[in-house]
């Protein structure tokens, strides 16, 4: 990994509070999260940890992000709305290539998330 396209701890952690504090105003999803959310401050710390287990291969998070998602009344639009918001904070806060690989992360993530919850147009998993 070149060092302009290498990410820090400090670059996730900014964007996810960025993200985080645009979804909780946002029209669509911030119904969604603020009923889901009860302590936004412990939430973007395991959204911090998620990420950067992802990103950058800590293996700090613990969790089950299908069976958090399976809970909430998610439908197909939100994550195009969640996809959206996530690429304009990271083109904000971000280099251009950090941010390009958090899209591709970004974007494998939410097709996992759908197909798991069925929102891709395929049968429902059992």
């Amino acid at each position: 990994m070149t060092a302009s396209i290498e990410l820090q701890p400090q670059d996730i952690a900014r964007l996810v509070d960025c993200f985080y504090d645009k979804v909780r105003r946002h029209p669509e999803l911030g119904p969604v999260f603020n009923a889901a959310v009860h302590d936004w401050d412990e939430h973007k710390a395991l959204l911090v940890q998620f990420w950067s287990s992802v990103a950058l291969g800590t293996a700090s998070y613990r969790g089950n992000p299908m069976a958090a998602h399976r809970a909430q009344p998610i439908r197909a639009e939100h994550f195009d709305a969640w996809l959206q918001l996530w690429d304009e904070t990271a083109s904000e806060v971000l280099a251009p290539e950090q941010a390009a690989l958090m899209h591709g992360y970004a974007q494998r993530i939410g097709r996992s998330l759908r197909y798991g919850l069925g929102l891709d147009g395929s049968p429902r998993p059992i």
